[in-house]
């Protein structure tokens, strides 16, 4: 690949020009335009992850399935959902749940039948809601029939289909990678006596990417999804596709992770230049296909420039590269939530941001921000800046309605090899996959079976979405407020982002400025177990009005008028409020 240099080096001083300017920047100095008629459909989405297992069982045999979505589409219509990310569904051994795929091309029997899934792309589509399958390129099973001929012999003609070389000796692998899972990331073959490069699981054997055969299955592959109907995919480990054709040694870092082994830089088997080209190419497929198809990357970059980079030098790989930076910040931090925002706003790709907090790989949102005093509300604010920042946002199943994490505490009731091989350091990710909570009834309303794939979380009597739908001050009723908030307002859907009062590291506050004809809508989070008051001063940013109007607060505001020269915010508490 040649890389462009002289472009990132361009884009690496507007990054630095957009933050000295960031104090100053006023509507008219937004990066962002406001929404246009061109936009296109996930600029202004709401995207769901369902992990399928845990969604809903629809044949009572304790796991979801592809019937048990389409029984609840019309609630996700109601909560506002406008697609639906499903995690794979594939065919698989599901050692890793189902990113082992031994099948690219067909769905999974205990998910159903490809009938099964054409009916959930159809009745989907009858609520105006799209579907975005999972896509694992970088590995398949090693029961994948492209792995089991690889295996058989050298000179078998998919032999360069995946990663094969020799040991540096007698039982020794050929260099010190290792797998994201722990240990080596190669195993020997007994049979035709090389190695296979694997960066998760012994039974995730790693794809030649360099392969112009491997290429063109793959994407026949997003052929055959995007021909059923599918309105993109979710890119899953896109930045680990390639790794250095030399070998040469990761460096060691000090101590050891959970495993046992020793840290390393995955200098040499992630974020190679190549990953572009291959990013390129998918992306020129799916702009092939009516309705704008979306790319969802799994990015997981360690910083703003890094994350840049997947949108591609001319807007033409990446869509929605997943920033891992905001949802992993772990804490109620104001200047670290404000730095981050104007990060990615201020972008010189002028890419779309793509928020989440939770997924299937981490600990739920619930947890992982509260301090055990405040978490309802605590959830309520997280799920402020998730829908009315600039970002496409993402919700994870169940976080809508408070669902927390819970992990197994023996660990022989652990099923993610995960938490097998890290015990007791990490005990996996069973605790975030948990079934979904829908009424206080035998599993949760989850299915009918005796026992479910994993157990009931306690809380489900309390957490469910029938108790939360007749609470009108619940988790779940507040995510319908906001969405529909982000719905029926420019501004929320679309405007300019401003981060206002800088200065306090107590209150995160911003504007959404959708021009002159419109109101600007102000957003004001209190980090703080204690009550705050603000006074706002909005004349730089070109509003001269002296009081805001209450769209939405919680706790709820006693009146639905205030001077903005004293604002009163209790703890954890969120405000949306218009201003002109």
């Amino acid at each position: 690949m040649r890389t462009n240099w002289l472009g990132w080096f361009v884009a690496g001083c507007a990054i630095v020009l957009a933050f000295a300017l960031l104090p100053t920047l006023t509507r008219s100095q937004s990066p962002h335009s406001n929404h246009a008629l061109g936009d296109p459909w996930w600029k202004h989405a709401v995207i769901y992850e369902i992990y399928p297992r845990s969604f809903q069982d629809s044949d009572g045999d304790g796991i979801g399935d592809i019937n048990g979505i389409t029984s609840r589409l019309d609630y996700l219509k109601e909560l506002g959902v406008d697609a639906i990310w499903i995690t794979p569904v594939y065919p698989s051994p599901q050692v890793d749940f189902g990113y082992d795929i031994s099948n690219y091309e067909a769905i999974d029997p205990q998910y159903g039948t490809l009938a099964d899934f054409d009916h959930l792309v159809s009745e989907a589509k009858k609520r105006n809601i799209r579907i975005i399958m999972d896509w694992v390129p970088n590995h398949t099973s090693d029961q994948h029939p492209w792995f089991l001929e690889s295996r058989s012999s050298h000179n078998n003609p998919k032999r360069d289909w995946y990663i094969w070389r020799d040991g540096t000796g007698p039982g020794q692998p050929p260099n010190n990678w290792q797998s994201w899972f722990g240990h080596s990331a190669w195993t020997y073959d007994e049979k035709t006596g090389q190695w296979y490069y694997h960066y998760f699981y012994v039974q995730q054997p790693d794809l030649n990417w360099r392969n112009p055969e491997v290429r063109k299955a793959m994407y026949g592959v997003l052929r055959f999804w995007l021909d059923r109907g599918v309105a993109g995919f979710r890119m899953d480990a896109v930045s680990r596709l390639f790794e250095d054709p030399n070998l040469h040694d990761d460096p060691i870092l000090p101590g050891l992770n959970a495993f046992g082994d020793p840290n390393i830089e995955h200098k040499y088997t992630q974020d190679l230049p190549e990953v572009h080209d291959v990013l390129r190419e998918v992306r020129e497929l799916v702009d092939g296909y009516p309705d704008n198809p979306v790319l969802i990357g799994e990015a997981d970059e360690p910083n703003i420039q890094d994350l840049v980079k997947m949108y591609g030098s001319n807007d033409d790989e990446e869509q929605l590269p997943m920033d891992f930076q905001l949802a992993d910040v772990n804490k109620l931090s104001v200047p670290e939530f404000r730095r981050l925002l104007d990060e990615i706003e201020f972008n010189p790709a002028l890419g779309q941001p793509y928020f989440f907090f939770s997924n299937h790989d981490q600990s739920r949102t619930w947890d992982r921000y509260g301090e055990g005093a405040h978490n309802d509300q605590i959830a309520k604010l997280m799920a402020t800046i998730l829908l009315t920042t600039h970002a496409t946002p993402q919700l994870y199943y169940g976080e809508e309605i408070g669902m927390r994490t819970t992990t197994p505490t023996r660990i022989e009731d652990v099923k993610d090899p995960v938490g097998r091989t890290g015990w007791p350091k990490d005990k996996g990710r069973d605790g975030e996959r948990t079934p979904m909570q829908w009424n206080s009834s035998h599993d949760a309303g989850f299915s009918t079976a005796e026992k479910t794939w994993l157990p009931i979380p306690p809380s489900a009597d309390r957490y469910n979405v029938a108790v939360e739908q007749r609470d009108p001050d619940s988790i779940l009723n507040f995510y319908k407020h906001v969405i529909a908030l982000r719905r029926q307002l420019t501004a929320l859907r679309s405007g300019a982002y401003v981060a206002v009062n800088r200065d306090d590291e107590d209150v995160l506050a911003y504007l959404r400025e959708a021009g002159q004809d419109s109101p600007s809508v102000l957003v004001a989070l209190n980090m703080t177990a204690e009550p705050r008051t603000v006074s706002f001063k909005l004349n730089g940013f070109g509003i001269s009005a002296n009081s805001l109007t209450v769209l939405l607060a919680s706790p709820k505001q006693g009146k639905t008028e205030l001077p903005l020269k004293e604002v009163q915010l209790d703890p954890f508490g969120v405000l949306i409020a218009t201003v002109k």
